[in-house]
């Protein structure tokens, strides 16, 4: 089975001012005269980590990974101000443009998934092809099944802790009532919120519950730029100007390959959404994988990524 490749560090890394308000962190990995591809990460908010470059055969790849506006290194920390779908995809261009990359893979799970779409839709022309992982096509149903009904009836014991968080009177539209919390002035209360509401994504990731796992969602430093991200692009519709955005626009980028990668069990991000996008995308495969749910690193999804990662060093000429 294949496994994550040994660790790397990066040979270059810095932080590159995107607005007046935002200052992003990049590193560069692997081989810096190698096949381009860029590590598009999940949340939104979620912030990269030293695994992440691991995804890549660092000899054959030039492995770019950057931290999204207000998570991770980045700077200012959990702001929501100027931190929009189009944002992040001007910071792409920008930050392509600045490494004097011409075209690039591009590999991005969960909402790493939704938002390589909307890049990919924006700039075709820069893309050779799409490794994606999870998808999250951020539509109104699938907020709902998560956030309001639906992964309740299948993880009802994690759902309470969730749940409780809200009074009664606010739960008929849990993600505007957290959106109050998250953004609250009051301290204590944003940061309990951002908590569980972590602490649920994370509980349901995994086919196997992983109390390591969990527990990193626990930590202020990543649940609180995780949930209020979160959040604020849900409650905004990831800033799409019509629910079914991303499946309407496949056809601009659907010539190109694409290896999509969906956990059968994912609680998180339903099955349907691949099959969805799949249906779209003639020149795409699709890998359903039978032991896993949602988390990139449940030991099939990882093996079909890696394999992935191995099959698209053929898309670069």
């Amino acid at each position: 089975m294949n496994t994550f490749f040994p660790p790397i560090e990066a040979y270059n890394s810095g932080f590159l001012k995107v607005s007046n308000l935002h200052t992003i962190y990049f590193e560069e990995c692997g081989s810096p005269k190698g096949k381009p591809i860029i590590f598009l990460h999940g949340g939104p908010g979620g912030g990269i980590s030293e695994e992440h470059r691991r995804f890549f055969d660092p000899k054959e790849y030039r492995i770019i990974l950057f931290d999204q506006r207000g998570c991770g290194k980045s700077t200012p920390f959990a702001e929501l101000n100027e931190n929009t779908t189009w944002d992040l995809v001007a910071d792409i261009e920008k930050l392509r443009n600045h490494l004097a990359i011409d075209k690039w893979a591009v590999f991005g799970g969960s909402w790493g998934s939704t938002l390589a779409l909307a890049y990919g839709v924006t700039h075709p022309e820069r893309c050779v092809g799409f490794i994606l992982r999870g998808i999250f096509l951020c539509r109104k149903w699938e907020i709902n099944w998560f956030y309001q009904e639906g992964a309740s009836l299948i993880y009802p014991d994690q759902w309470e802790v969730y749940w409780n968080q809200i009074a009664a009177n606010e739960r008929t539209d849990m993600v505007s009532a957290y959106y109050k919390q998250l953004t609250s002035t009051d301290e204590k209360l944003k940061l309990k919120a951002a908590k569980v509401w972590s602490t649920w994504e994370a509980s349901t990731s995994k086919l196997i519950p992983d109390s390591n796992f969990i527990s990193e969602y626990e930590e202020a430093e990543k649940a609180l730029p995780f949930a209020r991200i979160e959040c604020h692009y849900f409650i905004n519709k990831a800033f799409f100007p019509t629910d079914n955005y991303l499946l309407e626009q496949v056809h601009k980028i659907n010539h190109l390959p694409c290896h999509i990668v969906h956990g059968r069990y994912d609680i998180v991000c339903p099955p349907k959404n691949a099959w969805e996008l799949h249906k779209l995308w003639p020149t795409s495969k699709l890998f359903y994988i039978s032991d896993s749910g949602h988390s990139a690193m449940e030991k099939g999804i990882l093996h079909q990524l890696i394999a992935a990662t191995e099959s698209a060093k053929s898309w670069f000429k």
